[in-house]
């Protein structure tokens, strides 16, 4: 023991200072940085002490009472403290720590002298020595210390008790390990524990390398790459850079909050522990992350309630569309199905009985009901039928989907099917493949968010087929209630429930639906718009919308209702409004620039429609204008609505042929030649002169040449026309006709009698034939149309015949409907033919 003397306090952090060996230390706190300039001010030593706890302000208690006397060799300031290099030169105990300055401690010392060895020439010490270095240069070899570097540290410490205490400082020890070898004052015994330390890293290091060694051989390239990434962890974890793994972890939370089925948890969590072993720069393990989120992302337990009001639900749909009464009036019948089924549901405990009933429900659901009928007041679940909008483009499909999800509350979803041509539109690509995405369904519920939303599938009939499948095949399952609770995507492979789906498709053309997909959808027919819709339809809705995007205060736009009236009939021509509101927007950009001009607004009338938008564009067929022998005037409609169309015929001199032109169809071409031969056997009742075919050829025409004509429905028409070529005899210009001939001259009922009539009516036309069986499809026709026609109905070609020719004596009509009067049918027509095409007659 030495005299007493007192030092600035050097507090360690983790680390041991050992008397002959030089240290760099880092100083940066307040406390340790006046320390330093207090040992640089006197005699540049210092007391190296280290902590028990690690912590910023140390005070006496925390700090350990053995040390070691330092001396500062070189100091080098930076931003922040001063960088050290301190020589350890003895031990010494603190008595007491005082504090001075600022935040500095100083320490009361007592120095400790080492004890040497009695007898450094005794064999046993030797070799102590001796192995203790043998042992530490095998230590610094399996460490990778270079040799020269690790001969030149371990020769250049001569005396052993110094050596034991540079040894010391480089072994692996916690801070308290290092501490008690520091407070051994005996070099023998310190020496022995110091060997002891290093005969314990060489064991440790030796059962690592046998273990790696043994994993090493019974490991492929992939678990070798898997064993460095677990301990590319490990690194990380000890520099801090634990995000990756806190993402897995917040990963693991979400998918264990999802309430899944069974068989999705396994695969989930099978995917989940896949992703956990895979290394996040493989291209694998970004695969598998992607389709965790998407199973995150889709709504397996989230609903939104059903609010059904249906009187608020009458004020929707009145407020977002005009007419379509009967739509309407299905749309709501729909709303209060559900409702029903809400409101009757029985209570948990009273469903006895439900699960023995499932299996014979289901049966009966498949083999004779229909899927209108799979939901019961004891299956509140929703499963209604899945309804199919079908009719001309821009009559209010889509928007009346939009109406049903806000009168039900629910989500609204829309995809596009046109154009689509691959299975994998449906159903989703499978994990296998490079950029693989879950079908348009699963991406619109993701979407959604909701597991009940009202989905559109939009233009169905749009549908293709092509060498990678089917989507309408696909569309079977999804649109099938009896199949669609465990609907599997390609990409999920796992199922997803989607009987509270409420699907609604929309389609132009029925007859382009595969019959399998059309027998799982209830038909909802809209027809076109009236021109007396169309312009209460351009006053309520498009004139404001247009004032709004075009930037036009309210009332700024006025159109007179001679205005629009003109814009409906010689601008547009099609069924719907999109083309009307095209118009309107034009016509609106026109007034906007003139009152950004300085032009006062004013109202617009016929005279200035032509002005703003030019020369009228569409110049519908008009009546007649006097009666022609062998012209007659049919009917025909297209998606884009239905018109009338004139049907010439000419006799002259040749073989008895007949010719047909006008590109008209297989069908058309058919009913010409049954006319031609009814004419040829009834002659006489027609009132055709005997020979007048003889020696003669016919040619029947159709106007508008350029257009492809088809359909049963001009029988009529080309026999009348014939029957007046023949005969000579003018028929009237005022009235039209539709319907189909057989040879024995009955007129048999066709399709689409509502889009023809409304036709003739804007054409001029105010009297109509028909067909009897079509009387009870006058009922679809609008009260105003109603009361401006008069409606013929006729059973043979003789009625015919007596209604076109003026003061023709012949047959009479077997039933009329006047002006304003309405018609019961007596009997149930059959169902109309489908007779559409491009130009239907």
């Amino acid at each position: 023991m030495g005299d007493r003397f007192t030092l600035p306090v050097l507090p360690l952090r983790d680390t041991v200072v050992y008397p002959g060996v030089a240290v760099p230390i880092s100083a940066g706190r307040p406390g340790t940085v006046e320390a330093v300039q207090a040992a640089l001010d006197g005699d540049r030593r210092l007391f190296a002490v280290a902590q028990r706890e690690n912590v910023d302000d140390p005070e006496p208690d925390v700090l350990f009472t053995v040390g070691t006397v330092v001396r500062i060799i070189q100091t080098h300031r930076v931003r922040g403290g001063v960088q050290l290099l301190v020589q350890g030169e003895s031990r010494a105990q603190a008595i007491s720590y005082q504090d001075d300055g600022e935040q500095m401690l100083r320490a009361v010392l007592l120095g400790m002298d080492r004890q040497e060895p009695r007898d450094e020439a005794d064999p046993a010490f030797q070799a102590l020595d001796r192995e203790l270095r043998d042992r530490a240069a095998e230590l610094g070899t399996r460490r990778g210390v270079p040799a020269e570097a690790l001969n030149q540290l371990i020769q250049g410490v001569d005396e052993p008790g110094p050596f034991a205490d540079l040894v010391s400082f480089y072994l692996e020890l916690p801070t308290p390990e290092k501490q008690k070898l520091l407070e051994i004052l005996d070099d023998e015994e310190r020496m022995r524990q110091a060997l002891v330390a290093v005969e314990r890293e060489l064991a440790r290091i030796e059962a690592q390398e046998e273990i790696q060694a043994k994993v090493q051989s019974e490991l492929g390239e992939r678990q070798r790459e898997m064993l460095l990434r677990e301990q590319l962890k490990q690194i990380q974890k000890e520099l801090g850079e634990e995000e990756e793994q806190s993402d897995l972890d917040e990963l693991r939370e979400r998918l264990e909050a999802l309430e899944l089925e069974d068989e999705a948890r396994s695969e989930v969590d099978r995917e989940l522990r896949r992703l956990e072993r895979t290394s996040p720069q493989s291209a694998e393990y970004q695969v598998i992350r992607t389709f965790l989120e998407w199973i995150i992302e889709l709504p397996w337990d989230e609903r939104t309630e059903d609010k059904i009001d249906l009187g608020r639900s009458e004020e929707i749909l009145d407020e977002d569309h005009y007419g379509l009464e009967d739509v309407k009036d299905r749309v709501l019948e729909f709303l209060a199905v559900r409702k029903l089924q809400m409101e009757r549901a029985p209570e948990d405990g009273q469903e006895s009985g439900a699960d023995a009933g499932d299996e014979a429900a289901a049966e009966s659901a498949t083999v004779g009901g229909d899927a209108g009928d799979a939901a019961t007041p004891e299956d509140p679940s929703g499963k209604g039928p899945i309804l199919l909008f079908v009719g001309p483009p821009g009559v209010g499909k889509t928007s009346i989907a939009q109406s049903i999800a806000k009168a039900l509350g629910r989500k609204y979803v829309r995809i596009s099917l046109g154009g689509a041509r691959d299975e994998a539109d449906i159903r989703g690509h499978r994990r296998t493949y490079v950029g693989a995405m879950p079908g348009r369904i699963v991406q619109g519920m993701r979407q959604a968010k909701s597991k009940n939303p009202v989905f559109l599938l939009d233009e169905v009939d749009k549908l293709g087929v092509s060498f990678q499948g089917d989507p309408s095949s696909a569309l079977l399952e999804v649109l099938d209630p009896a199949q669609n609770s465990t609907f599997v995507d390609h990409y999920l492979g796992i199922p997803f429930d989607l009987s509270e789906v409420l699907f609604i498709a929309t389609a132009n053309y029925i007859d382009r639906i595969p019959a399998p997909l059309l027998d799982r959808m209830e038909r909802v027919e809209f027809s076109g718009y009236t021109e007396a819709e169309k312009l209460e339809i351009a006053k309520r809705y498009l004139l404001p919308r247009q004032e709004r995007e075009n930037g036009l205060y309210e009332n700024e736009l006025e159109v007179d209702e001679e205005g629009l009236t003109s814009i409906i009939q010689e601008y547009t021509r099609e069924a719907g409004v999109r083309q009307l509101e095209r118009e309107l927007g034009k016509l609106a950009r026109k007034v906007a620039r003139r009152i950004a001009g300085g032009t006062d607004p004013e109202t617009v009338g016929k005279d200035e429609i032509r002005e703003l938008l030019g020369r009228p564009r569409v110049h519908p067929e008009r009546m007649a204008p006097e009666d022609t022998v062998g012209v007659a005037t049919g009917m025909f409609y297209t998606p884009m609505g239905g018109d009338i169309m004139f049907v010439e015929a000419s006799v002259m001199p040749g073989e008895g042929g007949l010719v047909l032109t006008g590109q008209l169809g297989d069908v058309m071409k058919e009913s010409g030649r049954a006319a031609l031969s009814y004419a040829k056997a009834n002659w006489k009742s027609l009132g055709i002169p005997e020979g007048s075919l003889k020696a003669h050829e016919v040619h029947i025409h159709v106007p508008a040449g350029a257009i492809p004509k088809d359909g049963p429905s001009a029988g009529i028409t080309m026999a009348t026309a014939l029957v007046s070529a023949l005969a000579h005899e003018p028929v009237r210009r005022d009235i039209a006709m539709t319907g189909e001939l057989t040879l024995t001259g009955r007129v048999l009922p066709i399709g689409g009698v509502k889009e023809k009539l409304l036709g003739a009516v804007r054409a001029g036309i105010s009297e109509i034939i028909v067909p009897k069986d079509n009387e009870a499809d006058l009922d679809d026709l609008p009260k105003e149309v109603r009361r401006s026609l008069t409606v013929h109905l006729v059973e043979t070609l003789d009625d015919v015949v007596a209604l076109a020719f003026r003061g023709k004596k012949g047959g009479t009509a077997s039933g009329t409907s006047g002006k304003g009067s309405k018609r019961v049918a007596k009997k149930r027509p059959r169902k109309p033919p489908q007779d559409e095409a491009p130009a239907r007659a």
